[in-house]
């Protein structure tokens, strides 16, 4: 049983220092103080470890669950968007509900799978087309703290792909170490604590903030989650009580600052794959294993927090932005595959990469419009030639 415990803790491991610079970057775009937003690390860490233990326990398959990445960068592009982060929490309030609703109504599940590519795909790839270009900014802002950085990604990309990232963030870490004045780091609450928000619903922030995460979620993670799943031959996945879990989850969650949960994708070809076991049927103890370790991750959340207070913002977003070149890249690929809907996938990125603002509503949900009605007149404009073509040709 050792394998698998190794597998769980390498994943958690690997899925928190990638990422967890994100997280509390995006909690602060939208308005949350440094203690909210390790209110809202640790309540991710807690709430994704529930859902691991309890449904790979119950189902005895390698179910693991994560904080939405794709997720945290619509936060840092919905920076301006709210000045309030009780209607933050509430547009996470609301995601957790659809994501719940999902499971429960087959119709809007369906409706959730059908989103055409090109318009998921590309408002994913303008989420994160501004973070992924922060490494550039960084190098030229912070140079003697970023050019490390990107060197040890570079390095490691080539060498060792699954550690690159968790030691470009040590590095940076080690970098925003010795070089921050004052005692800063030193002032700041290191111990975690939960800190409770009441929810605020305001409409437009639920349009702009609320519907695109969920929508990123479930496209960006969800999906591919269960994709990856069904590429071990785990069959039949739980479907419904994954999306009820995980949506009832982080609607529990919302009010301490957990703004989405779902299952995970990048971490979940280590867990459920033959890295954590030989064999399928005690592959499910690695997300059990993983489960505790972000248990204990989660109670670090007022450090990492810390650190990620007293660095140049535009460090902390830049090793982000190297975490997520490969999902811009995934995302880019998926939006431009077909030539016939290029045109689609490319409005939508313009508008969503832009970052306007249009009647208090940001810029992922304009660009959803936009992309859709390119898609319609130009789809439209196809179906007329079609059906006018045999007029034609009996004339």
């Amino acid at each position: 049983m050792l394998q698998p415990v190794i597998a769980g803790v390498i994943g958690a491991v690997t899925g928190f220092a990638s990422s967890f610079a994100l997280v509390i970057a995006g909690l602060i775009a939208v308005g949350a103080s440094p203690a909210e937003a390790a209110s809202g690390l640790l309540a991710l860490c807690l709430g994704q470890a529930v859902l691991a233990i309890a449904l790979s326990w119950r189902y005895r398959l390698p179910l693991s669950f994560a904080w939405s990445t794709p997720g945290a960068a619509l936060l840092i592009a919905a920076e301006g968007t709210t000045g309030s982060y009780a209607a933050a929490i509430g547009a996470f309030l609301v995601c957790g509900f659809l994501i719940a609703l999902t499971g429960l109504w087959g119709a809007l599940g369906r409706a959730m799978t059908r989103i055409p590519m090109p318009l998921a795909g590309a408002m994913l790839a303008g989420i994160l087309f501004p973070i992924c270009l922060a490494p550039v900014t960084a190098v030229i802002d912070e140079p003697l703290l970023a050019i490390p950085v990107v060197l040890v990604w570079l390095v490691l990309v080539r060498l060792a792909p699954r550690w690159a990232v968790p030691a470009a963030m040590l590095v940076a870490v080690v970098g925003i170490a010795i070089t921050a004045t004052g005692s800063g780091m030193l002032d700041a609450g290191l111990a975690p604590a939960l800190v409770v928000t009441l929810p605020v619903l305001d409409p437009l922030v639920i349009v702009s903030l609320g519907v695109p995460l969920f929508i990123v979620t479930m496209a960006g993670q969800n999906v591919p989650g269960f994709a990856v799943l069904r590429t071990f031959r785990f069959e039949p996945v739980p479907a419904r009580a994954i999306l009820v879990a995980s949506g009832g989850m982080t609607a529990a969650v919302a009010a301490l600052g957990g703004y989405a949960l779902n299952l995970a994708a990048i971490t979940a070809a280590l867990m459920a794959g033959p890295d954590a076991h030989p064999d399928p049927r005690r592959r499910w103890v690695a997300p059990v294993a993983g489960g505790v370790t972000y248990v204990l991750l989660g109670l670090a959340a007022g450090v990492a927090t810390a650190v990620a207070s007293a660095a140049p913002p535009i460090l902390i977003i830049a090793v982000a932005g190297l975490a997520l070149l490969g999902a811009l890249t995934t995302s880019l690929v998926s939006a431009f595959e077909a030539p016939e809907t290029r045109l689609t996938a490319a409005a939508t990125l313009i508008v969503v990469a832009s970052g306007v603002v249009v009647a208090g509503i940001g810029s992922a949900f304009w660009g959803l419009v936009v992309g859709a009605l390119v898609l319609f007149v130009t789809t439209w404009r196809a179906r007329s030639s079609v059906s006018s073509t045999p007029a034609k040709e009996q004339s």
